[in-house]
């Protein structure tokens, strides 16, 4: 039986998770036709407090139209969902704490930083984007010239970054239930349960190390170990990234979820950023591979913390 912490964690996943979703819509608010001369010209409507702001978006089309008023009801029953975890969250005793000043810098930090955090991840995985294309996807959920699979491999990249900077999930422990949902959330379009552990035998280019199965409680028992060492922070995190990354616990994206996972610990604890630069991907695709050969953390370690962790 699910005790009162657990209601209270899955509410906040589930709250994040919706807000998330809301920060994706490209356009936020009511849509707005009005005519100028000869034209029509769509705007999105939207009270601020006791302000009624109106946004240009742009030359009225019929399928324009339809996007907008799609976006507004996805954005009315979201917010919906949100109110209502709010009430579900009160009634089991839930009290919003407030976070330490490094935890709330560390936030901020990655918000500034997260389009180029973003970049950086898509390299790594062999997305064909330019730093503009990623920057015009994350803004506005589309660009030309991409493939549909990259486009929405960035717009997973920053579901799963939006949910961890949410300031309830970044007070929440990172564990094998929050890793598992941001892997849900990177193979989202991909696979139906992208955050199910995989029951099927996996290889990895470039390396005759072939990973076992998981096992679940396996999988839960290392991750609080690592979590609960005697460590300096950033060295937890590297462990954490490294053995998802090693383990393969899922179909798809364990590189995506693993850096995302290590960066909600890092910020839960206000230590920076664990992002590989693209300039040093090839390096650490290199590092990678015997660290897989290997499980000898020492040198891929070493060149995290030297080349990859983004100090405050």
């Amino acid at each position: 039986m699910a005790t009162e912490f657990d209601i209270i964690q899955n509410l906040l996943q589930e709250k994040a998770d919706y807000q998330a979703r809301l920060n994706l819509l490209p356009f936020d608010g009511s849509p707005e036709v009005k005519e100028k001369g000869n034209g029509k010209y769509l705007y999105v409507r939207k009270r601020i407090g006791s302000r009624l702001t109106s946004t240009y978006v742009d030359v009225y089309s019929d399928d324009l139209y339809q996007l907008l008023l799609r976006n507004a009801k996805e954005a009315r029953d979201l917010n919906k969902q949100i109110r209502r975890v709010d009430r579900e969250l009160i009634k089991n005793g839930y009290i919003k704490a407030e976070l330490p000043p490094a935890v709330l810098n560390n936030l901020d930090f990655a918000r500034a930083n997260m389009k180029a955090n973003i970049y950086d991840q898509a390299i790594l995985e062999g997305v064909a984007t330019t730093f503009p294309q990623t920057a015009e996807i994350i803004e506005n959920g589309t660009v030309h010239g991409m493939t549909a699979n990259d486009v929405q491999k960035i717009l997973n990249l920053k579901h799963a970054w939006e949910f961890i900077l949410d300031e309830d999930v970044i007070q929440a422990e990172s564990n094998f239930y929050l890793l598992s949902h941001i892997a849900r959330l990177i193979n989202e379009g991909f696979f139906q349960n992208g955050g199910r552990l995989r029951g099927i035998p996996v290889t990895i280019g470039g390396t005759q190390y072939a990973p076992p199965l998981p096992i679940e409680s396996v999988v839960i028992e290392k991750i609080h170990e690592i979590v609960q060492s005697d460590k300096p922070v950033v060295d937890r995190a590297i462990e954490l990234c490294m053995y998802c990354m090693r383990t393969q616990a899922f179909l798809d994206g364990n590189k995506r979820a693993a850096i995302i996972f290590a960066n909600h610990f890092m910020i839960g604890h206000g230590a920076g950023l664990l992002i590989i630069p693209e300039k040093d991907v090839t390096e650490f695709k290199q590092y990678l591979v015997k660290y897989y050969e290997s499980a000898d953390i020492k040198e891929i370690g070493n060149f995290l913390k030297e080349k990859c962790w983004k100090r405050l």
